[in-house]
Parts: C-alpha cells; sequence; structure tokens
C-alpha cells in the first residue's frame, strides 16, 4: 500500500468519527417545496405552531416581550364587507357583463354547452387504454362556455362520447357563463420556482454546519411565543448536494426582530435567518380554521385553501372558481389583507 493511501485512509476515518459525533441536519422539508403549504381543502399546519403557551423544557425558556394584545391588528384586522371599499384582491373581482379569461380543462358531454372546469386535485389513479372514465366536472367548478367551437381546440380527444381538451377561452361573463369571443392555445403557467432566503449571506458565505433546531429548548421557545413567530422553515441557499449549507429561516409577525433574534440565539445553534413576515404560526391556524368553517358552502368555488403561505409566512392562497362580491363578502371575517386569492377566470382590461 502507498503511503498517500494510509493517508487517505486515516483521513477517511477521522472523518466519518467526526461526522458521527455531530447533530443531524434538519431534514428537507419536502412539502414546503412541492406543494407551497396548500392543500385541498385543507392546510399546511408547521411542524411547531402549537397554542401560544408557555412550555418549559430543558430548564432553558425565553418568552419574548407580550405583543399587542390584538396581534392580528398589526398586519390586518378583519375588515367588515363595505361596498365600494377597495380591499386586496380587489383587481381580481368579477361581476356580470365583464370581459374575463379562463385557461385549462374544456369537457364536452353530448347533448350539453361545454364547459370549462376548475383545475380539482384528482386521484393518481392509472387506468388502461381504453377504460379510462369519461370526464366531469362539479357543477360548483364549471363554467358553461356559450357559442364554443370545439373545432378550435387543437388536443381534443373522445372518451367514452365525451370529448375533452384544453384552451384559452375569452368571454363577457354572465355569472357561470362565459359567451364566447375568442378561443386560443392554453396559457403555460409560469415557474417562479421556490422563494429565496429572504437573508443576505455572512461573510464569507453561509457555513455547512449543524443545527439543533429540533432540541426540546427550540421547541419550548418556538411554542412559547406562536403568537409573535412564523416556522421555522429550512432553506437550502446554495442547493441540497452533500454538505451544502441549511439555513433556518423564522419569521417575525409582531415585535422587533434584532430582539427576536438575539433571544433565539441564546438556545439555538446554527445558521438562521431572522426575517418580518405577515403572519404568525397562530395568525396562520386562525386563518386556516376561520376558511376550513367558511369553505364548506360549495356554492363559493373554493377547492384549495391553507394558512400562511408556507415558506415566507405571506398572504393564505386560496385556489377558487371566480372571485366575485360574494365570496368577498363571505371571507372578509378572515381579514381580507391575509388572502391571495387565485381564482381561475380572471378579468380582462
Amino acid at each position: 500500500m502507498k503511503p498517500t493511501d494510509e493517508i487517505d485512509d486515516l483521513l477517511t476515518r477521522a472523518g466519518a468519527g467526526w461526522r458521527a459525533e455531530q447533530e443531524a441536519p434538519p431534514e428537507p422539508d419536502l412539502e414546503y417545496m412541492l406543494t407551497g403549504g396548500r392543500k385541498p381543502r385543507r392546510r399546511w399546519v408547521p411542524a411547531l405552531a402549537a397554542a401560544s403557551v408557555a412550555v418549559i423544557a430543558a430548564g432553558v425558556l425565553t418568552v419574548l416581550p407580550s405583543p399587542p394584545k390584538n396581534p392580528t391588528a398589526a398586519v390586518g384586522s378583519p375588515q367588515p364587507f363595505a361596498q365600494g371599499n377597495h380591499q386586496p384582491n380587489d383587481e381580481l373581482l368579477v361581476k356580470p357583463g365583464d370581459k374575463v379569461q379562463v385557461s385549462g380543462r374544456i369537457i364536452a358531454a353530448p347533448g350539453k354547452t361545454p364547459v370549462f372546469c376548475a383545475p380539482l386535485p384528482v386521484s393518481d389513479i392509472g387506468y388502461l387504454p381504453g377504460k379510462e372514465p369519461a370526464p366531469t366536472c362539479p357543477d360548483e367548478f364549471a363554467v358553461k362556455l356559450n357559442g364554443l367551437d370545439l373545432d378550435q381546440i387543437s388536443d381534443l380527444k373522445t372518451i367514452k362520447d365525451v370529448r375533452t381538451g384544453s384552451a384559452s377561452v375569452t368571454g363577457i361573463w354572465r355569472d357561470r357563463t362565459i359567451d364566447v369571443q375568442q378561443v386560443s392555445k392554453p396559457i403555460t403557467p409560469v415557474d417562479t420556482g421556490l422563494p429565496k432566503l429572504p437573508c443576505a449571506a455572512p461573510a464569507g458565505g453561509w457555513p455547512s454546519k449543524p443545527s439543533n433546531i429540533y432540541s426540546a429548548p427550540v421547541k419550548a421557545f418556538l411554542e412559547a411565543n406562536a403568537g409573535q413567530l412564523y416556522g421555522p422553515v429550512t432553506f437550502y441557499p446554495n442547493g441540497t448536494s452533500r454538505n451544502a449549507p441549511v439555513v433556518m429561516m423564522l419569521g417575525v409577525a409582531h415585535g422587533d426582530v434584532a430582539a427576536v433574534r438575539a433571544a433565539f440565539e441564546k438556545v439555538y445553534r446554527g445558521n438562521l435567518c431572522v426575517t418580518q413576515v405577515l403572519m404568525s404560526n397562530a395568525d396562520s391556524e386562525r386563518v386556516r380554521t376561520q376558511l376550513e368553517t367558511i369553505l364548506g358552502h360549495d356554492y363559493l368555488g373554493v377547492y384549495m385553501s391553507g394558512g400562511a403561505d408556507g415558506m415566507t409566512g405571506g398572504a393564505a392562497p386560496i385556489s377558487l372558481l371566480v372571485y366575485t362580491e360574494r365570496v368577498k363578502e363571505a371571507l372578509a371575517p378572515v381579514g381580507l389583507d391575509l388572502l391571495n386569492v387565485q381564482p381561475q377566470v380572471r378579468p380582462v382590461s
């Protein structure tokens, strides 16, 4: 054996021993990455978003200065609905007579008006060729397309006498109906990728080092301050390759960012990004719970909702068929500035 091989072997064994003594880094948050926190008529809940109560663990607990008595008011109190008052998402409101556009799946059953169907979650079931069920769309998620020329849909196919394809359709909104004026190819969604870490790297870049994010003192701190804090959320600023740095992002919805960082660093070890966010874990849970109660009404046409945006602590995404004054009124008690409305029927200027 060559001398260099002996040295390499010695270094390899030493490195393996060192790694074995280190705390394991956090596992990749695949749910954050793949779904952004949204689930069909359900929600993403931060793993550590417990009720805002003091929990003493491992003899170490720091409780931050009390947030405002009404913490939601600092980021957007629920607003009573008032006709004519401009609110967030109002640019997406649709009323009869407006010119609108939809883009996606078209279904045309024999003897019925073709419909646009919202992109509902479906079961991942494979069917043998020729054994697929006929395409259908629940009435609360369908928009009738008056005057649609199916010959203008290039990818049209027939499954059990029902024709289906994809297109972008523009026309006049008539309450769950569009008088078709134009048909074109479906719009390709723009992939914006995952959110970027909101903190700049320290001088020399983020180091590759372990974290104690799952330790009892850290969990106790986060649980005790759930009314002010959001997350933590795992970021991989340099990718997920071996030895790539892992950074934990902690959001501050209510309170001073610098003060929170100083208090958290008394119990936390590892790469850390502390930043201002819209909602705390407690805010997110309140929004999620209120939405679940409100969205049980099928007439609202909501097919996906949750709490705060999973990786950013931002406005809660709500996927729905169309945003009308009726829907706005139903959602107003939650706090319209805490919601990111994402309708399929969109007004065209």
